[in-house]
Order: C-alpha cells, then sequence, then structure tokens
C-alpha cells in the first residue's frame, strides 16, 4: 500500500480556505471605513471628480479648475454638517458659473450639487430640504420656462431632484427602523439578563429562608432536648436516654429535610420531594412539645382554599415563632397557636407567656423575623411581632392571602 500523507492540522503551519479570507477582509474594511467616514467621503470627492471633471473641464483654463474643486472640496464634510455643505455647494456652483462661464455639460455641476442635496435629506428632517428644493427649482424654471418652454429638461431636474430627496429619506427611515431594532434587541437583552439576575436572587433569598429556618428550628429543639437530658442523667437515666433518642430523631429529621430542601436544586428532584403545609403543623407542635414547652393548636374555618405555596408560608412562619420561644423562653413556656382561615386570607397568631425568657425583645440576628416578613409580603400579607400587650411574653401575627398561588 502507499503512504497517504496525514492531514494538516489546525493551528500553525495550517492553510486556511481561500474562500474564508474574503469575508474576513470585507468585514475589517468596513468596520475601518465606518470608524473614519471623512476616508469616504473624500474618496467619494475624488469618484465626482473623475466622474464629471473630463467632460466638464474640456478646453478651460486654470481658474475653472479651481472652482471646480472648490465646488467639489465642500462635499468632504458633508456629514458633519448637511446642510451648511449643501448651500455652500450651491453657492460655489452658482458663483464659478457666473464668474468663469462654465457651461452646463455632461453632469456638472448637477451631480455635485445632487450629492449634497441627497446628504440632507439623508442627515436632517425634511424641514431643511424644502428651502434647498425651492432654491433649485426655481430658478431651473426662470431659465428653462420663458422664451419657448423647455418641459422635457425641466422635468427631468424636476424628477432628478425628487428622486434624490426620496432616496435619502428612504435610507434615513430605513437607517433609523434598523437601529431602533438593534436597541430594542439589546434593550430586550438586557431586561432578560436583569429578569434572570432577579430570580437567581429570589432563589437565593428563598433558599437562605428555608436553611435558616430548618438548622435554627431544628437546632433549637435539640438543644433543649440536650439540655432536659443533662439534667436527668443523674437521677432518671432511662428519661435521658429518651430524651436523646428524641435528639438523634430530630438530627434525623433535620438532615432529611435538608436533603430535600438541597434536592429541589437539582432538575431531576424536582416534584419527588414535596415542601411542608399546614397539614404537617401538627408534627412539627408534636415536635417542639416534645422539647418541654406545652403548645395548645386552635384552627378556626376551613382550609379549602389554601393552596401549597401559602401553606408553606404559613408553617415556616409558625416554625419560625416556636424556634424563637425555644431560644428566649425555654422549655418552660406556654404557646398558643391559632390559625383563623377568614374571607380576607389566613391570620394566624403565635402566643407565649414568657416563661423562663433570656433575651431582650428584639435579640437576635433579626434573619428570622426578616425571614417571616418576606414569606407574608410574598402573598400580600403582613407580620406583626412585639411583646404581649396585655402580659409578659411574646406574641407573632401574620396574615396571608389565600388566593396567591405564586409568590407577588
Amino acid at each position: 500500500m502507499r503512504d497517504v500523507p496525514p492531514a494538516p492540522r489546525s493551528g500553525a503551519g495550517s492553510v486556511r480556505p481561500v474562500d474564508e479570507f474574503g469575508p474576513a477582509v470585507l468585514r475589517g474594511l468596513r468596520d475601518r471605513l465606518r470608524r473614519h467616514p471623512r476616508w469616504v467621503d473624500a474618496g467619494l470627492v475624488v469618484l465626482l471628480g473623475l466622474v464629471s471633471g473630463p467632460v466638464a473641464l474640456a478646453d478651460t483654463g486654470v481658474a475653472a479648475w479651481l472652482w471646480f474643486g472648490a465646488v467639489h472640496a465642500p462635499l468632504v464634510w458633508r456629514r458633519r454638517a448637511p446642510v451648511l455643505v449643501c448651500w455652500s455647494v450651491y453657492g460655489l456652483a452658482v458663483v464659478s458659473a457666473v464668474l468663469e462661464g462654465i457651461r452646463v455639460n455632461g453632469i456638472h455641476p448637477e451631480l455635485v450639487v445632487a450629492v449634497a442635496i441627497y446628504t440632507v435629506a439623508r442627515y436632517r428632517p425634511q424641514r431643511y430640504v424644502w428651502p434647498i428644493l425651492a432654491a433649485t427649482e426655481i430658478p431651473a424654471a426662470v431659465l428653462l420656462l420663458p422664451g419657448g418652454p423647455h418641459w422635457t429638461a425641466l422635468g427631468f431636474v424636476t424628477c432628478g431632484l425628487a428622486a434624490t430627496v426620496l432616496l435619502g429619506i428612504t435610507v434615513r427611515i430605513r437607517r433609523a427602523y434598523l437601529a431602533e431594532l438593534e436597541e430594542r434587541a439589546r434593550r430586550l437583552e438586557r431586561e432578560r439578563d436583569q429578569r434572570a439576575r432577579l430570580a437567581v436572587a429570589a432563589e437565593r433569598a428563598r433558599i437562605a429562608r428555608d436553611l435558616h429556618d430548618i438548622v435554627a428550628h431544628n437546632l433549637a429543639v435539640m438543644v433543649a432536648l440536650a439540655d432536659g437530658a443533662s439534667y436527668a442523667a443523674g437521677t432518671a437515666p432511662e428519661r435521658a436516654a429518651e430524651t436523646m433518642a428524641q435528639v438523634s430523631a430530630t438530627g434525623r429529621q433535620a438532615l432529611g429535610e435538608m436533603r430535600r430542601l438541597l434536592g429541589l436544586l437539582r432538575d431531576d428532584a424536582v416534584g419527588r420531594a414535596p415542601q411542608p403545609g399546614l397539614d404537617d403543623l401538627a408534627a412539627l407542635v408534636a415536635q417542639v412539645r416534645s422539647a418541654g414547652p406545652r403548645i395548645g393548636l386552635t384552627v378556626d374555618g376551613a382550609p379549602t382554599e389554601c393552596g401549597p405555596g401559602v401553606g408553606l408560608a404559613a408553617y415556616r412562619i409558625v416554625q419560625e415563632a416556636l424556634t424563637n420561644t425555644l431560644k428566649h423562653a425555654g422549655p418552660a413556656a406556654e404557646v398558643r397557636i391559632r390559625l383563623d382561615f377568614r374571607p380576607d386570607g389566613l391570620h394566624l397568631e403565635i402566643v407565649d407567656d414568657g416563661a423562663g425568657r433570656t433575651a431582650t425583645p428584639g435579640a437576635g440576628d433579626g434573619h428570622g423575623l426578616a425571614g417571616m416578613i418576606e414569606r407574608a409580603t410574598a402573598y400580600g400579607g403582613e407580620v406583626e411581632a412585639g411583646p404581649r400587650p396585655d402580659g409578659p411574653g411574646w406574641r407573632v401575627r401574620a396574615r396571608l392571602r389565600l388566593d396567591d398561588e405564586k409568590p407577588t
């Protein structure tokens, strides 16, 4: 067999197809010309001179060449000052014709004047075009109509002016439309990125609230149970062993809730692990009650219209209130929980008697109260927390709208 040479590798020494160079070169040239529009206009002046000069300047002197260059020169600044350049070109063309007697030969000076008028129509509003059209059309009519009207020549001038102006206006409108489309696309892209960032921030805040509620609550229960076990270790070992078993069960439950919460971050786990709701309040009360506090739960009304989102928010608010009771009032406290389903929403009230309270009102990091407020606000509600007005203890009141299935 013959040896087949290996295919060239990409990178150093590799040969790119010839067709790939064309678009790249054109794009580079286009970008450079956009950065230097004065070069483009100077090239346009040279091109106009090459097109109209040989016919217009045949058998003329040096002065005619100078006036010819003077008529074309202002076009170099046509984009910077379109109206001023147009009037300058028009005036220089008229003055050169009067002083030098240059006849209208070929397409000079019509071509250079048409370019100037097109520039005004392209870069300026229409109100700047009408005076220039009048200054061009009226002298043409005065010269061509008396002494045997030359309707063909006048029609040619009129049609040329109309075509020039319409072309400039069309290009201006098209460029403005494309610029608006590009700006709209950039605005939509910015709004999409902003919505994505807001969604990420909201999701991070939600996860932070859930983590705080789960960790703080279960740790508070475990600390209370561990304290009780340590007190009973010397006098009632069996009671201490049962209490430590409850500590272990609470820890396993906390780990399960953490795994469930973190599992929600994976796409394949969404929907497999439901979040707690109002049906889980009884288990929550039983768990906290095992740490010592005496807790009573009262439900008024029928929770038939309560969605899962509202149920989760209510569960977390009650959980945070019980956590604060354990941390600040201790296991000897008595707590009353009331859920009242009304036409305007779900009303929650968690009140403790303050027995054994060791912290002053407002102590702590404040994340728990902030989390309760955020959850209630997301469902069109509100939270009030503070000392009881009728005696010692702490009271938390919250209201949630039942018709909001999704956070606002």
